[in-house]
């Protein structure tokens, strides 16, 4: 076998079909480890870029286009798959020059089927399901998760079961978990605390949890710096910047880079900069500390997709910010949400949280760590409609305790000629030249 579950910290291995998310021994997380010296010989860019534009499954997705690097011992057939991944790199050069940088792409997440990069991971989660025999899946979710894992458990004929939080969650990822058939309970509760429910109750009634406490999720998520390479032709930028909310994106690129580079397929590693909410920060303020100390926090955010103040992945995004000579920042909602209007405004569109990427890049510029001759690229995390009213709220300066810095006001006219006319001329005259 090519693959084994191994822990992270006391080094205990499993085999790749027992049903574990942490260590019997020790309590760490698991990795899914696989036998770099027996793939160097198997893997090559020439290998992956081969397979692109193909029509023949698997390797028309996005993800198991690298299978030999997600799960390289998988019968084919065993995988559940929607053509997840193949997403857009924009270059931005209006948004990089208001970030203060030479070169900035858009990696857009938000264009997988379900509209985040958690399809990425569902894929590889679900089709692990599928390899055990489980007919019931489960997640705790803020949102994107339970669109995801719905949809995917459909695909594959089983259960979705999904544990909100009873407030705060955008209609727009809460409306496809139900859309798509999953049991949806909403709990008096967070989604730290949710997130345990999960685990405790799937443990007594035998069903397979698929938050990213599990191993197999970010095994797919490494995928979006798989193709993210692929698509800059195996050159490595000076620095990806993404999001950190329960920080399974931060830990599975730090994985998929130091994997892409014992195995040569890059030269050079990329810094890592996490970028999290200031109400939602636990990541940043242990990072204050060295890492001395981790305590968690109670989140509070406009971008609800991280709001959580107790990240399972915590050990795993310090060991990818160790790996990487990585960074964290926090910024403002207030900077979230102008990032957004403007990511919004170059025709891409975001969800809140995918902006820490942008507005983390211009704060990290300002502050020194980001050379502004850096070649960077930012991951936007989820798709726009993902939740509207935090659009619309912001256009019309309707948040609480933000100002709308670069609003697009809704106009309102009599059905005439004249009056349309004179807010068209106004509009244009306000249009930059």
């Amino acid at each position: 076998m090519l693959s084994l579950l191994k822990c992270m910290d006391c080094g205990r291995e499993y085999p790749i079909n027992a049903v574990l998310y942490t260590c019997e021994s020790c309590g760490g997380l698991l990795d899914v480890h696989h036998d770099l010296d027996a793939l160097r010989g198997r893997v090559s860019r020439e290998l992956f870029d081969g397979r692109l534009g193909t029509l023949d499954a698997p390797y028309s997705s996005g993800v198991w286009r690298y299978k030999e690097l997600i799960y390289p011992d998988l019968d084919d057939a065993a995988i559940v798959s929607r053509n997840e991944g193949n997403t857009n790199l924009y270059p931005a050069p209006a948004l990089a020059a208001w970030a203060g940088v030479r070169t900035l792409y858009l990696k857009h997440e938000g264009e997988n089927p379900t509209g985040s990069f958690k399809d990425r991971g569902m894929t590889t989660g679900v089709t692990q399901a599928r390899a055990l025999g489980m007919t019931r899946v489960a997640c705790a979710s803020t949102g994107n998760t339970s669109a995801s894992m719905a949809a995917y458990a459909a695909h594959a004929g089983m259960e979705g079961i999904v544990f909100f939080q009873d407030r705060q969650i955008a209609l727009g990822k809460l409306s496809q978990a139900i859309a798509y058939g999953a049991t949806c309970v909403q709990i008096s509760a967070d989604f730290d605390r949710n997130l345990a429910l999960v685990r405790e109750i799937a443990g007594a009634l035998g069903i397979y949890v698929l938050n990213s406490v599990n191993p197999f999720r970010l095994e797919g998520q490494k995928a979006i710096i798989f193709e993210t390479l692929q698509q800059l032709r195996w050159q490595a930028p000076d620095w990806i910047v993404c999001p950190g909310g329960n920080l399974g994106n931060s830990s599975a690129f730090g994985k998929a880079l130091y994997e892409l580079h014992q195995l040569g397929l890059i030269d050079r590693l990329p810094r890592l900069a996490i970028v999290q909410a200031e109400g939602a920060n636990p990541l940043y303020r242990a990072y204050q500390g060295g890492f001395a100390r981790f305590e968690p926090v109670h989140a509070e955010t406009i971008a609800t997709a991280i709001k959580i103040g107790n990240p399972v992945n915590y050990p795993k995004a310090v060991r990818a910010l160790r790996w990487t000579d990585g960074v964290v920042t926090q910024v403002s909602d207030q900077a979230i949400m102008d990032a957004k209007a403007l990511i919004d405004g170059q025709g891409i569109g975001c969800e809140p949280a995918s902006a820490c990427s942008l507005a983390g890049t211009r704060q990290l510029v300002e502050a020194g760590i980001i050379r502004p001759d850096a070649t960077v690229v930012g991951i936007l995390t989820g798709h726009i409609l993902k939740d509207p009213d935090a659009t619309i709220g912001y256009h019309r300066d309707a948040l609480t305790g933000l100002r709308a810095a670069f609003p697009n006001r809704l106009h309102q006219a009599e059905p005439s000629v004249e009056a349309i006319t004179a807010i068209l001329q106004g509009s244009a005259a306000r249009r930059p030249s």
